[in-house]
């Protein structure tokens, strides 16, 4: 099984086309420097930055990046293998309904088009340790402090609505080392973040474009985002799926927040 991940090029989001009114952002590239640049711009502290995850089975690539690991954001190929997964697992859940400060974690609902990467972010900061690195005073942290009291719905539309997030998302979007797709292109890789709660010590799938959060199952105290359990609970779930489906699409990337190196 394949589990070295790719660079892949600017990616899209698992939410169909709706309405012709339906909001639409251009794709982020998943790479390092656009998502580190379009986070610190902001509000998050600069003690932090993303980094490109090259194997999650050799240790001494391995080793490159800095621990602990705060936020894992995977981007995988939307296929045949992960729509039926999905639909299976989302079958009996309820739509998740959850706000406030008793949540275990802050999840945001997609509602705006090609705009994964940005949710995958935002889960990314929103939680876990990451969310103490937010600047006070900052746009991200008017935006996180505005959130965490409404609905999911009332989340969404309020990220909708949050002209400093479109504004930095614009420029990210077209700062990356390929050339940007179309806002409302058809594109078929999808990001997902993977945090660790603060309140519970589990190991969150986030993916604005599922009922809710999931709860992929607990960690210890000394384990992260990229320790061997959650690895194992996480990314290689997905490389797993993909095999014994005896697909040959492993179009997989990772880039992770943890501390900076300057």
């Amino acid at each position: 099984m394949a589990t070295e991940p790719t660079n892949a090029e600017p990616q899209g989001t698992a939410v169909s086309p709706a309405a012709s009114n339906k909001k639409y952002f251009v794709p982020l590239e998943n790479n390092p420097e656009v998502m580190t640049t379009l986070t610190h711009k902001l509000g998050l502290s600069r003690t932090l930055q993303f980094h490109d995850v090259w194997s999650i089975d050799d240790p001494d690539l391995l080793a490159f990046v800095p621990r602990p690991a705060y936020a894992l954001l995977l981007v995988f190929p939307v296929n045949a293998t992960f729509a039926k997964f999905r639909a299976e697992e989302d079958a009996d859940k309820p739509d998740y309904a959850g706000s406030g400060e008793g949540e275990e974690v802050v999840w945001y609902k997609q509602t705006i088009g090609n705009a994964c990467g940005l949710m995958g972010l935002l889960h990314g900061v929103s939680n876990g340790a990451a969310r103490a690195q937010v600047q006070a005073g900052s746009d991200l942290d008017a935006f996180i402090k505005q959130a965490v009291p409404l609905k999911p719905k009332e989340r969404a539309t309020l990220l909708e609505s949050t002209e400093a997030l479109k504004t930095a998302h614009a420029d990210a979007a077209s700062s990356g080392d390929t050339a940007a797709p179309a806002a409302d292109a058809d594109v078929d890789l999808h990001y997902v973040c993977f945090v660790k709660s603060e309140k519970n010590g589990h190991l969150y799938e986030m993916d604005g474009g599922r009922k809710g959060p999931l709860d992929r199952g607990a960690l210890k105290a000394d384990e992260d985002v990229l320790s061997p359990v959650a690895l194992d609970k996480g990314v290689r779930a997905f490389l797993k799926r993909e095999e014994q489906a005896g697909g040959g699409d492993l179009r997989f990337s990772l880039i992770v927040l943890a501390e900076s190196l300057d």
